[in-house]
């Protein structure tokens, strides 16, 4: 990990709030990001009611509807076909929570007068955004005015107020003016394309304002510009003042309001409750829009605030008993786990139609468009705690499933592509390499009803809507790619950019074609589900796309064909056909003040080198885990790491993951901290912009999916725990095949808790778990020892000596010098690696049939040579050793780079006492990289933490240490300095000390 210096806390750590204690006009603009409420239709920025008052530029009055939007022509000054013509953005809306204060003729706002207190808090069990001011006019009258604002998560078209004012030290009168606004500023075009193209003219145009009469609602009604959607905002009130009485409404242009008056003796109060409700034609006919104003508002007005304050609480109270997750031992990231989900719940839209924003409902921050973050990231959270939310999000990719299948025929393709970023379904990105040029996407929609469906059980979806996505989007692959013959007959995909957008436009990017497998296999698989499960939708689908069995057939052709870039020498997937030919970017010699270096570097510069914008191929290893080994994922992520830049906020998090899966829980814990406070700390510097959505469903996935090590494989869950040293627990409940299970990880043991369904059979690590309801079942995670995986020589048995008279003799033969100090250099390294060294400065230029030729010339003479052995030539020590595990059940495993290591054994009668041993052949990379341990081990069935390595050679230390594993080194200290445990000879191995080294 790139060094990175956590920022300072800006709120105090709170477990069920976010607190602000004091008001600064520089910290304002952020502030309103993170106090924003919403209910996944409308969202509030936390602005204040009274209105800002301090400098230009520190504030953005915010009020938001998911999927409402207006569209504008994208100016190119140099199109080309194909390029989107219209760029769509979400609206900031009428501003209705306007209440302006005035004591004694002085108006209340916190740049005038004295503030003696100032307080707000987000509750998060509540659902309430509460500020209470305590301010003192010019002229000496003081109030308390205590503020409390709700969304309604359960009213979608529904906002409330109560705002109370006592008067302090004074009798006088207070007035209250009730307001709406439809007068919007939107923001400047940027330079930062994060932020959107921005706009001169209103969006919003009025077509009138009404007033019910005394004690009646008020509204204003409005039309977009260009996409022609009506708008009704309306607002009723409710107040409560012993003389308090309407003094009059006024309907003036783009401003609608109502004031109240009441004189006041000191200690007395006023309190005026608004309602607020938004409907536009978007989502009911036009002429309805009054009428659900007006019983929404009635509604609300019966229950008062109180009564929907209760509802709130009830909802939230199931909410939090699904969603929870519990950190003991650190308050911050507690605070920050708890305000993502909370955040998540708000910005997800629920009917069907609308999705989750980029910045959720909280900011203009890429214009409100949804892009592949939902199905990577905040789906599984919903999926896991709120499945009814999944589905409604997935429902939005089948309600846009048209406009889909229109984009791939104007990109002249069969069946569907979805867009990169969109509202309404239809492609809104204008930069194609970084956007269109992003296909993945289907992909990632097709995982996301995968993952669904597998922990749902939620077969009806499938069968009425996810098919066809899958299917059409199969289509699009399939027409899309091509059988190359210059790779051998693969299926290649051409001209697409992976989820690094710092390396565009590639030929078979991995992660692309990874995903695009799977998604063809499980589309495969679900026709032929479908054909015989659903014959009913199977006949529909028939004829309604044209699905038939060949083209299924033929998905999975492509999917067994799949062109997959592989590095040999490096024993890595490349991440395109070319990525690896590239000059490293020079991250020493990059200034910080050049990150983003999308911000500061031309396209084309980034897109020469090796820089990385965010996880790519080390995003497939998470998502498509089962389908790598563990020493894969080792050593492709020590390769990726260092050249990724985390310049996009969706990156850290996939970090955190596979850290923790290779064992790296410093490394996981320090991209976890970068991701769960992302906002609350400003880390990036743009929480002002709108909250980071994906970075906070990933914060969950770093504890779920990370430290908790979930998987779903094989329709079955799995997990693989573990516990940075910073926290003494946590605890996450996950919702399965509807049934809750809560899962608690201390430093003794996982705890497993069936709290509702009828039983649920999962996995820790390699053990089988049957839960029944409400019986615990703790699996202890102190390590324990279960294996030994042993070198052979140096450590069984020595043939060093043969190895050496072996290279020796074919040295001779060819002429070149070789020596007793250059065959240590071969310890523990593979024969064809070994061959290059003996050659090296020999200056014979080789290919590569003529070395093989050698290596078994080599062989020969290595295996004439151990004829000779006899058990008697087991090193001293070792044959009690190996009696001694197998009597105490400890399995014992082998881990050489010879091939005749069979041989080799049976001849020394040792091969009863080894239960497994990693085929030399089958590697990837021979030692120091861990992948003959880690095979090893995996035969055995064993955990790399519960095993110790035992070697001779440093490069084997290296590989066991790299394994995780404990090391045992046999030999001298200046060559096995870094083993865990070193003895001078085998005869000083005992059980004993080998329990000694683990329990340390």
């Amino acid at each position: 990990m790139k060094p990175y210096e956590h920022p300072p806390a800006l709120y105090p750590y709170r477990d069920w709030s976010i607190d602000e204690d004091i008001y600064k006009e520089e910290h304002n603009q952020r502030s309103e990001s993170v106090f924003a409420l919403g209910n996944g239709y409308i969202g509030m920025r936390g602005n204040f009611e009274e209105g800002y008052h301090g400098h230009a530029g520190t504030s953005v009055a915010g009020n938001y509807l998911n999927g409402f939007f207006d569209s504008e022509p994208i100016v190119y000054p140099e199109g080309a076909y194909g390029y989107p013509g219209r760029n769509q953005a979400m609206l900031n809306v009428t501003d209705a929570r306007i209440i302006e204060l005035s004591v004694e003729g002085h108006a209340f706002h916190l740049n005038s007068g004295t503030v003696h207190r100032y307080e707000r808090r987000l509750d998060m069990k509540s659902g309430i955004l509460h500020r209470e001011v305590e301010w003192e006019s010019p002229a000496g009258h003081r109030v308390l005015l205590q503020i409390r604002r709700m969304v309604a998560l359960q009213h979608k078209h529904l906002a409330a107020i109560e705002y109370r004012v006592t008067a302090l030290n004074f009798g006088g009168t207070l007035k209250l003016e009730s307001a709406m606004d439809g007068k919007i500023v939107r923001p400047e075009a940027s330079g930062d394309p994060r932020l959107g193209a921005g706009s001169t003219e209103p969006s919003l145009l009025l077509e009138d304002t009404g007033d019910e009469g005394a004690g009646g609602f008020l509204w204003m009604k409005q039309r977009t510009r260009h996409t022609g959607f009506a708008l009704v905002t309306a607002m009723g009130h409710a107040l409560q003042a012993e003389t308090g009485r309407e003094m009059g409404r006024q309907l003036a242009g783009q401003r609608v309001s109502v004031c109240y008056a009441a004189a006041v003796r000191s200690g007395e109060s006023v309190t005026l409750s608004k309602y607020i409700t938004y409907h536009t034609s978007k989502d009911y006919d036009e002429e309805e829009l009054f009428s659900r104003s007006a019983s929404v508002l009635d509604m609300a007005g019966r229950c008062g605030f109180a009564g929907l304050a209760a509802e709130q609480q009830a909802y939230l109270d199931t909410f939090w008993s699904h969603t929870d997750v519990e950190i003991t031992g650190d308050p911050a990231l507690q605070q920050g786990i708890r305000f993502n989900a909370f955040q998540l719940l708000q910005s997800a839209g629920r009917d069907g139609v609308t999705n989750i924003g980029a910045k959720g409902l909280t900011g203009e921050g890429y214009e409100g468009h949804y892009f592949w973050d939902t199905e990577m990231y905040m789906l599984p959270f919903f999926t896991y705690t709120q499945p009814a939310v999944s589905r409604a999000l997935l429902e939005f990719r089948y309600a846009t499933l048209g406009k889909a299948r229109e984009r791939a025929a104007v990109m002249s393709q069969k069946g569907a592509l979805y867009p990169w970023r969109t509202i309404d379904g239809a492609e809104n990105s204008a930069y194609f390499p970084a956007g269109t040029a992003q296909a993945h996407i289907n992909a990632d929609i097709a995982y996301g009803i995968k993952q669904y469906v597998q922990a749902t059980g939620d077969e009806e979806f499938l069968a009425a809507k996810g098919a066809e996505i899958l299917f059409e989007t199969s289509r699009f692959w399939a027409d899309l790619g091509h059988y190359n013959p210059a790779r051998g007959g693969a299926f290649c995909i051409d001209a697409v950019t992976g989820p690094d957008e710092y390396t565009a436009i590639v030929n078979n990017n991995a992660y692309t074609n990874l995903m695009v497998r799977d998604q063809l296999l499980y589309a495969y698989e679900t026709a032929d589900w479908l054909r015989r499960e659903y014959p009913g939708d199977y006949t529909r689908l028939q004829h309604g796309m044209g699905l038939s069995a060949e083209e299924a057939d033929g998905w999975l052709e492509a999917a067994e064909k799949m062109f997959i870039p592989f590095d040999k020498a490096l024993g890595i997937y490349a991440q395109d056909d070319t990525f690896l030919s590239k000059q490293k970017w020079d991250f020493e010699q990059t200034p910080a003040d050049k990150y983003p270096l999308l911000l500061n570097y031309h396209p084309l510069v980034i897109y020469r080198h090796q820089v990385l914008k965010q996880a790519d191929l080390v995003m497939a290893l998470f998502l498509l885990g089962d389908q790598f080994t563990l020493a894969d994922k080792i050593r492709n992520y020590q390769y990726y790491e260092p050249l990724t830049t985390h310049d996009s906020s969706l990156s850290p998090c996939i970090h955190s993951i596979v850290s923790a899966e290779i064992g790296d829980l410093a490394g996981a814990y320090a991209y976890f901290d970068r991701t769960v406070r992302m906002d609350l700390d400003d880390i990036n510097r743009n929480a002002k912009d709108g909250l980071h959505m994906a970075a906070m469903a990933g914060s969950w996935m770093s504890i779920v999916n990370g430290f908790g090590g979930m998987r779903q494989y094989n329709g079955q869950l799995c997990f693989s725990p573990a516990l940075p040293e910073q926290w003494e627990s946590y605890r996450f409940k996950i919702t399965y095949s509807g049934q809750l299970l809560d899962i608690y990880v201390s430093r003794e043991a996982a705890v497993y808790t069936l709290l509702e369904g009828e039983g649920l059979e999962i996995r820790h690590k390699e053990e089988s778990l049957r839960l029944s309801p409400q019986e615990p079942v703790r699996v202890p995670l102190a390590k324990r020892l279960e294996a030994v995986i042993f070198d052979l020589d140096g450590v069984i048995t020595d043939t060093a000596e043969y190895h050496y008279l072996a290279w020796q003799a074919l040295a001779d033969e060819l002429g070149v010098p070789f020596s007793r100090e250059k065959n240590e250099r071969l310890k523990g390294v593979s024969r064809m690696e070994s061959l290059d060294i003996v050659l090296e400065d020999s200056g014979l230029g080789l290919p590569e049939a003529a070395k093989l030729r050698l290596a078994e010339q080599k062989n020969d003479h290595y295996r004439e040579m151990i004829g000779r052995i006899t058990p008697a030539d087991l090193l001293p020590g070792i044959p009690e050793l190996l009696d001694s595990l197998r009597k105490g059940g400890i399995l014992v495993g082998l881990a050489s780079a010879s091939l005749n290591a069979p041989v080799i054994l049976e001849r020394l009668g040792a091969a009863h006492w080894f239960q497994a041993a990693a085929d030399p052949a089958s590697l990837r990379k021979g030692k120091p990289d861990p992948e003959i341990f880690l095979q090893a081990a995996e035969l055995l069935g064993v955990t790399p933490g519960n095993c110790i390595g035992v070697e001779d050679a440093a490069a084997g230390i290296a590989a066991i240490k790299a394994a995780g594993m404990k090391a045992v080194g046999i030999g001298s200290p200046a060559q096995l300095g870094d083993a865990d445990l070193l003895l001078p000879r085998t005869v000083e191995l005992s059980v004993e000390k080998l329990l000694e080294l683990l329990r340390q």
